[in-house]
């Protein structure tokens, strides 16, 4: 279920704060966040930021494109390493099996 539209977008105040002083500051450093659950809001398009996925922090430079989504959709929390071999092997002897059914 989303959020009421009455309420607004959540942002972390905290959050806001750090872009307003980025925005001010010549000195462009990456703000870093633990906050995945802030909404995205057009006041941070073009700032940088440092999320936290629980293991370490993904750099991200927001873009307009990016506005309305939570910051955690773009720090994947967990890596997918592929199958394991033995997977692929039952899948091989699985067609094989029917390629030579298929012959007979």
């Amino acid at each position: 279920m989303s959020r009421s539209v009455w309420k607004g977008p959540f942002v972390e105040e905290s959050l806001i704060k750090k872009v307003d002083l980025q925005k001010k500051d010549t000195n462009r450093k990456p703000i870093k966040t633990w906050s995945r659950k802030s909404t995205i809001i057009p006041d941070f398009v073009g700032c940088s930021f440092l999320i936290y996925n629980g293991k370490k922090f993904i750099p991200l430079t927001i873009s307009e494109d990016m506005v309305g989504h939570k910051l955690g959709e773009f720090a994947p929390t967990r890596t997918f390493a592929g199958h394991t071999p033995a997977d692929k092997k039952a899948a091989k002897e699985g067609s094989s099996d029917v390629k030579k059914d298929d012959k007979k």
